[in-house]
Formats: C-alpha cells, sequence, structure tokens
C-alpha cells in the first residue's frame, strides 16, 4: 500500500488473459493494507556468558560457511524452486519462523528483530518466500495461491528441522494469514503461534477499513481518494500522495515517510507486484477485483486451533484490534496482546510492547508456564 508520489516505476496490470501491459507508478504502489505493520527498547535479559558463546557458536552447522543463509528447494505444481533463509542464533527448544507480509513482500521488514532477539537466546529464521526478493521469482500467477504457500511452509519446516518441541510460526499480515492456514493444517508441527496484525477475516478487514477507518479521514481528503479509487486509477501521483500523508501514517506506520526505518523503505522497493496484484488488488484501500485473498475468512475453523497461540493488535492498526483479542478467546489457548501507540508495523512504531509481549509469550510457551 505505501506509495511515494515523488517515486514512480512500471507496474504490471492484471487482466483475464494477459498481463503484459505497464504503467508508471510508485515504487509503494502495492504495499498492501496488511503488510505491515521509536520506543524505548525492553530490558534485556540477564544470560551468563556460556549461553551467549553457544547462542553464537555455529561449528558444526552446515550453514556455517553460508552465515546461516539457506536456499531450500521447493515443489511446485510448476516445478521446482528455491527461496532464501537466514538463520540467526542456536537455541534448541526456541526457534521463530517469521513469515513477512504483502503477499510478495521481504523479510526485510523485520531486521528490528536482530535489536531484540539474540539478547533473549531465540533463535530465529528469516525468510523470502517464493516471489520475494532473494527467493525464485517465477513468471506464473498460478503459484501465487494460499494452499501452495501452505505446502511451501511446510518444506520450508522440514529443511530447516523445525518440530513441535521448538516451533514457533510467527506471521504477520498476509504472514498472518498464511500461518493460521498453516496452523489449521499442521498445528501438530507447532510449538506456539503468533499471528500479528491480522484478523481471521477479509470481509471483516473490508468492512472495519470502510465503516471505522475512512471516516477517520477528513472529509473533503476520503472525497478525494474515493474519486480515484471509483476511476481505479491507483497510479496517479495524488492518489498516492493522499493516501501516503493521510492513511499511512495515521494506520499503516506512525511517523512522517522521510523518517520511515530504512528496511521498510527497503522492504518496499523489493516488492513483487505479481504476487500482491493477484492476491490483494491494485487498490490500496482493500482487497478488490478478482484478487484471490478477497473472500478469506476462517473464523468458523477458529476453535480447531489447540497450540499456544498469541494474537498482537494495535490500538491504530488497519486491522480491529478487538476481532485480534476475539481471535485469542476464540482459539484454544489463545493470549492478546494490545500494541497501544502502535499501528500495522507496531514492531517499529511500538517497539516496547510488541517486543516485551513477544518475548514473553515465547519464553512462558518454552517454560511451560504458558
Amino acid at each position: 500500500m505505501l506509495k511515494y508520489s515523488w517515486h514512480r516505476e512500471n507496474k504490471a496490470i492484471l487482466s483475464d488473459t494477459k498481463r503484459n501491459s505497464t504503467m508508471k507508478c510508485s515504487l509503494y504502489t502495492f504495499i498492501l493494507c496488511f503488510i505491515f505493520s521509536n520506543c524505548q527498547a525492553p530490558t534485556p535479559s540477564v544470560t551468563d556468558l556460556s549461553d551467549a558463546l553457544t547462542y553464537l557458536d555455529n561449528s558444526g552447522k552446515e550453514d556455517r560457511f553460508m552465515g546461516g543463509v539457506k536456499m531450500i528447494d521447493i515443489e511446485t505444481p510448476k516445478g521446482t524452486f528455491k527461496v532464501w533463509t537466514k538463520r540467526v542464533g542456536n537455541n534448541p527448544t526456541m526457534k521463530v519462523l517469521l513469515l513477512h507480509g504483502g503477499p510478495g513482500m521481504t523479510h526485510e521488514i523485520y531486521e528490528c528483530f536482530d535489536g531484540y532477539f539474540p539478547q533473549e537466546n531465540i533463535e530465529y529464521y528469516y525468510y523470502d518466500q517464493l516471489g520475494s526478493y532473494y527467493s525464485d521469482q517465477p513468471d506464473d500467477l498460478s503459484l501465487w495461491d494460499l494452499p501452495r504457500f501452505v505446502e511451501e511452509v511446510e518444506q520450508v519446516r522440514i529443511a530447516l528441522g523445525l518440530d513441535k518441541d521448538n516451533f514457533y510460526l510467527y506471521g504477520q499480515s498476509w504472514g498472518g494469514i498464511l500461518g493460521m492456514e498453516y496452523a489449521l493444517k499442521y498445528q501438530k508441527n507447532l510449538k506456539g503461534l503468533i499471528i500479528s496484525n491480522m484478523v481471521a477475516s477479509i470481509p471483516d478487514y473490508m468492512a472495519y477499513s470502510d465503516e471505522v477507518l475512512a471516516p477517520k479521514l477528513p472529509a473533503d481528503v476520503l472525497e478525494e481518494i474515493m474519486s480515484y479509487e471509483n476511476k481505479e486509477d491507483y497510479g496517479n501521483p495524488r492518489y498516492l500522495e493522499l493516501v501516503t500523508n493521510h492513511y499511512y501514517t495515521r494506520h499503516v506506520i506512525r511517523m512522517q515517510p522521510e523518517d520511515w526505518p530504512d528496511p521498510i523503505v527497503r522492504g518496499f522497493k523489493h516488492l513483487n507486484p505479481d504476487v500482491y496484484v493477484t492476491m490483494q488488488g491494485p487498490s490500496e484501500f482493500g482487497i478488490k477485483g478478482d484478487a484471490t485473498l478477497k473472500n478469506w475468512d476462517v473464523k468458523d475453523r477458529l476453535p480447531e486451533l489447540m497450540v499456544p497461540t498469541l494474537t498482537i493488535g494495535a490500538t491504530h492498526d488497519t486491522m480491529d484490534p478487538e476481532h485480534m483479542k476475539w481471535i485469542s478467546e476464540t482459539v484454544q489457548n489463545g493470549r492478546f496482546l494490545l500494541c497501544p501507540n502502535g499501528s500495522h508495523l507496531s514492531q517499529f512504531d511500538d517497539q516496547e510492547n510488541f517486543f516485551n509481549g513477544l518475548i514473553k509469550f515465547i519464553k512462558d510457551v518454552d517454560s511451560g508456564s504458558f
């Protein structure tokens, strides 16, 4: 969703039969409402030197030569492709796989985890999903399919040696959709599930956006934005300017665009528009057209989830925080974390609350005190 009117580039336009035409638009035309998500840091845990040395010791690791990077073969209906992962740290009982948003975003929006997880001895994995940045980017729209992505995550889990005794799956925004779908099929492989900044229903998300968030905009601003929406003029520089300055700074990341952290700027720049538009659609105000996620809804299936589950919501998020709280009460073993100062990218605009709550959940599950 995030776009700068002063940055424009070619963007693929979907039709029923071909995707060859392009149009000039912002680098950030395709950053979606739900991919994203400077506070005082949480107090570090005190660990002894032997713990720190063990955490940093890569001897005997097969990925040592590549500094933790591992390219994983993924079998798909359209052939075998490679996806990129990178391990940070060593911990036999706490391993977190990070599912980025988008679809089509990159691992870069989680680089802030480097400031918090290592001091807690939490092992974690960056991961670019197929079609994203360091991973293969095949030119086949049929691959951008939710069930196929679920099977991709399962293949990544197996390749990384993650299991029910150590595997925490973290998914934010689109990654939260993918995390819920994975857990509904493969929760037997999970030790813990984290659903961050994502509700369990796209229709509910759309209703919240239309009925709650949109009316909070100045009336003249909303009217002008909707005039471009109605004309499907999503690449218009004025549309991009209005959405960026009046919507994103309130509900996506509560900073002025010139102050956005570098990992976010780089992540937006590297977004794959083919994946994004196929699944999310071209609009910056929700999921429209024939986007494949338009009718996604798993609310009725949430009681099936028995795995310890943390839901993370934010007061100013594009996603309804009350819905996030409801998810935590509907699964069988849930907890809710509210980031009162945060928005969709609360890992950046409410770091103190975000990381304190996330780390506590992981350690509580690990110690058996959850």
